[in-house]
């Protein structure tokens, strides 16, 4: 493969995610005005036509509003803000992840109920494929890549692609973080275990059985997922304090 086929950061892009970063770690709050264009573009040592770009992107997110003769206001992402906002909110507030983990539970658990009663043949055995897949992985990082698929395609079982959108954006809310999210995936036959319920309910089209067995798991990851964050968080300090 040509180098030049890999994605490349452009400029714009280096400077949206700065200036996200800024707005959602509250640098700049809701309701105040960025500093005038060109005092901004030269903070950040970019051309004002770079700097439009970004903002326009920001505006596109729901987090910037930009008026002829007043200037370009600070939103409250929570009135205005898109899904797309998630990986970096994660990424700054764990507190986050509980939400989102949440969601993933009520919508991953309604999925595999629909997927057990339209998923297909060819969906059933490639499913199947997929679940010996997190099986054979050698590796937490790619039995926990592994898993994603699965879901992924529990998704696309459903025949409703506003789902398979839906499991993109919960997943890739959480994915970046996945290094710290890792417990549940240190032993691939284990993590086998845990996902075969629900990957055996569907391909049996039993829907009730696919949305508890669904329900039973993501509780069960998002519990070990949270709690090894956790640990990660604590000090050499708080494990030998008392």
């Amino acid at each position: 493969m040509a180098v030049d086929s890999l994605p490349r950061r452009t400029v714009v892009d280096l400077l949206e995610e700065r200036l996200r970063e800024a707005i959602l770690g509250g640098t700049h709050q809701p309701g105040s005005l960025l500093p005038p264009e060109r005092e901004l573009a030269a903070g950040y040592g970019v051309t004002r036509t770079t700097l439009k770009h970004a903002l326009t992107r920001l505006e596109k997110s729901g987090l910037l509003s930009t008026r002829h003769g007043i200037g370009t206001r600070i939103l409250d992402y929570l009135q205005l803000g898109g899904a797309d906002l998630l990986p970096m909110l994660a990424a700054q507030d764990h507190g986050w992840l509980r939400e989102i983990f949440e969601a993933r539970r009520h919508i991953g658990t309604l999925i595999a109920g629909r997927a057990a009663t339209r998923r297909t043949e060819r969906q059933a055995r490639r499913l199947e494929e997929l679940l010996q897949l997190v099986a054979d992985a050698p590796d937490p990082d790619r039995i926990q890549l592994a898993d994603v698929e699965v879901h992924r395609e529990l998704a696309r079982a459903t025949g409703n692609r506003v789902y398979v959108l839906l499991t993109n954006t919960l997943l890739n809310a959480y994915l970046p973080l996945r290094t710290a999210l890792q417990a549940p995936f240190e032993d691939a036959t284990q993590a086998w275990n845990r996902l075969a319920p629900v990957v055996r309910a569907v391909v049996d089209r039993q829907s009730e059985d696919a949305q508890h067995a669904a329900e039973s798991y993501l509780r069960g990851t998002e519990k070990i997922m949270l709690a090894s964050l956790e640990r990660g968080r604590r000090s050499p300090a708080d494990d030998n304090s008392g």
